[in-house]
């Protein structure tokens, strides 16, 4: 493999902390490259000293002469004045661009449903981010970075980027750096990952999910790391050992110790224990919407839904753009009143909603984030021990240096983290939260999941980050713009089969609707092309993780229904809808089956 571009020993200092020390790594041919690493680690820092938009301290970055660099800062570039096509394809003429399948692809992927000829100062954020994203794309640089390339992007926006890039290129043509919290992502199209950390940067072979392993291997193998952190490395190993999606790479190092580190580790969660401490808290009612109608102005948002929240229920919501994910929450929580249709609610409910904008700490700014926490109580109970504030903030990440920072200078994700912590030392009993990913690290994502595998309520989350929303919830939902509420069997991936069995989104051209057609459709032949291959191999992994979650709900709804057939007094309605509920799991698993048997036979098995 030839060499694009690197750096040599390159070292940065901000005031009298060293974010990089060192470092000498770089980007070859074919490389598909993730970095991850606690906010403030230096992540960003080193993708703007490689695509040479800073300069370090000591050290070089070099870069051969031919190559070219194309870089998405996670800041608006973009000139607010230039209307969405000019903006994206400069003065080309329709006829030019749309000729060219790459440009098709990328404009039909990303702002198929952005108007052609508005400008760009007149967009959301969101849709900025996309327009951005697509300028970038529709080029052909040599080696691409994306700084945070999934903020604002759907589930569905996600799904199209990671297919996009990872189709992009022949291994031998040009190199990807990407920084994301999005681990689904990193699982889709990462063929390497860097770990950013205390100065130096250590790489991996593979995605997320084998960066987690052999992470876990470098613990076990050097035994410095603290016992806290530990336990946090080997409980999100335990979950993608057992249920995580895209376990695509096959890392190079031995797993076999590894993986004993976790021989022990329970379940991520007691669903059946969590759901009874549930009903102990709430009582059998919650929050059901009945019949749920709701128009805004000339819009329908919803129309007719009905959606009941059972205690323990642990729900995600998925959904494009504008379909009223938020609206939804807020109707949970009673905070605005639907057209039609009536909200009932349980009389022990107590809800809480960590929101997209974290507005909710404006009234403590001046106060530090222990007396944030101390506002609430002293002395709280976790898992049987009594742990102070100050304890209770250090298992999110908050040092003793920064638990005594005011609340006005803590960064975006540290504002989110401390949110969450005062929700839950509130003791609600119904969470909702509302893209709770936003501005947060991996370590943070899996510290805040082993926070909620413990939460005995009710919770409801609202995100395009696929690898949460499988992680922390038991069951899915979707909004898909027509307002109806979908329940979705088979997760994320039923979703996104949904919405490409919906019309396509078009482009505003002269006046009206254009749809563009993703390019790259396989023709036919006597054998299964590669990419049916591909796709085949990809549908085993899921049918095959989809069969053992029905058959792991087949034998608890299996053991309901024998612990209720003992007692005493048996409870013939419960009876009747468990039994509707084990028929119906059964079906989905011989579904499922059949599914296997027509993938298997793609390849031959």
């Amino acid at each position: 493999m030839a060499h694009l571009l690197g750096a040599e020993n390159v070292s940065v200092t901000f005031a009298t902390r060293t974010i990089l020390d060192g470092v000498s790594l770089g980007i070859e041919d074919g490389d598909r490259i993730g970095m991850v690493g606690r906010n403030g680690d230096g992540k960003s820092t080193l993708m703007r000293l490689l695509a040479q938009r800073a300069t370090p301290d000591d050290g070089r970055v070099t870069q051969r002469r031919d190559v070219t660099v194309g870089y998405l800062d996670q800041t608006d570039v973009l000139d607010g004045d230039l209307d969405v096509g000019a903006s994206i394809v400069g003065d080309q003429a329709d006829h030019e661009w749309a000729s060219n399948p790459k440009i098709r692809d990328v404009m039909g992927g990303l702002v198929g449903e952005v108007d052609w000829h508005a400008k760009v100062s007149s967009l959301s954020g969101g849709q900025k981010r996309r327009v951005a994203l697509a300028k970038l794309l529709i080029g052909d640089d040599d080696v691409i970075m994306l700084d945070e390339p999934t903020n604002h992007l759907d589930v569905e926006g996600v799904a199209w980027l990671a297919r996009h890039l990872a189709q992009r290129w022949r291994p031998s043509e040009s190199g990807l750096l990407v920084v994301t919290h999005d681990r689904w992502f990193l699982d889709e199209i990462c063929t390497r990952t860097w770990e950013v950390h205390d100065g130096v940067v250590d790489g991996f072979d593979g995605g997320y999910a084998a960066y987690v392993l052999a992470r876990a291997e470098r613990d076990r193998m050097d035994n410095v790391v603290e016992g806290k952190r530990q336990q946090l490395v080997k409980k999100e190993l335990a979950w993608l050992r057992r249920g995580a999606p895209a376990r695509t790479a096959k890392p190079k190092f031995r797993i076999e110790a590894a993986n004993a580190l976790i021989a022990d580790v329970p379940e991520p969660r007691n669903s059946l224990a969590l759901s009874k401490m549930a009903m102990a808290r709430q009582g059998k009612d919650v929050l059901d919407l009945e019949n749920i109608s709701l128009t805004l102005g000339e819009l329908n948002l919803f129309d007719g839904i009905t959606l009941r929240l059972a205690p323990g229920q642990r729900l995600g919501l998925v959904g494009v753009n504008g379909s009223g994910k938020t609206t939804l929450l807020r109707l949970l929580n009673g905070d605005i009143a639907p057209t039609s249709g009536r909200l009932k609610r349980g009389k022990t409910v107590q809800t809480a909603v960590l929101s997209q904008e974290v507005r909710e700490l404006d009234d403590v700014n001046h106060l530090r984030v222990t007396e944030v926490i101390e506002q609430e109580k002293r002395v709280f109970s976790v898992g049987g021990r009594e742990l102070s504030a100050s304890q209770l903030v250090e298992q999110l990440g908050f040092t003793n240096q920064r638990q005594w920072t005011p609340v006005r200078d803590l960064s975006g994700g540290e504002r989110r983290r401390l949110q969450l912590l005062r929700l839950l030392v509130g003791e609600p009993n119904v969470l909702m939260l509302d893209e709770p990913t936003n501005d947060l690290d991996t370590d943070t994502l899996a510290a805040i999941e082993d926070v909620l595998d413990g939460w005995p309520g009710t919770l409801v989350v609202v995100s395009h980050d696929r690898y949460l929303l499988e992680r922390v919830t038991d069951t899915q939902m979707a909004l898909l713009g027509d307002g109806k509420l979908r329940d979705l069997p088979r997760g994320v991936d039923q979703y996104l089969e949904l919405r490409r069995g919906m019309p396509a989104g078009g482009m505003l051209q002269d006046g009206g609707a254009a749809p563009l057609a993703a390019s790259g459709e396989t023709g036919g032949g006597n054998g299964p092309s590669s990419e049916e291959t591909r796709q085949a191999k990809k549908d085993l992994t899921r049918i095959e993780r989809q069969i053992s979650k029905a058959a792991a709900l087949a034998e608890k709804v299996q053991k309901e229904m024998n612990d209720a057939g003992e007692a005493g007094d048996i409870d013939f309605d419960r009876m009747a809808a468990l039994n509707s509920k084990l028929r119906a799991t059964q079906g989905e698993q011989e579904r499922l089956e059949e599914e296997w048997l027509v993938a298997a036979d793609v390849l031959g098995k």
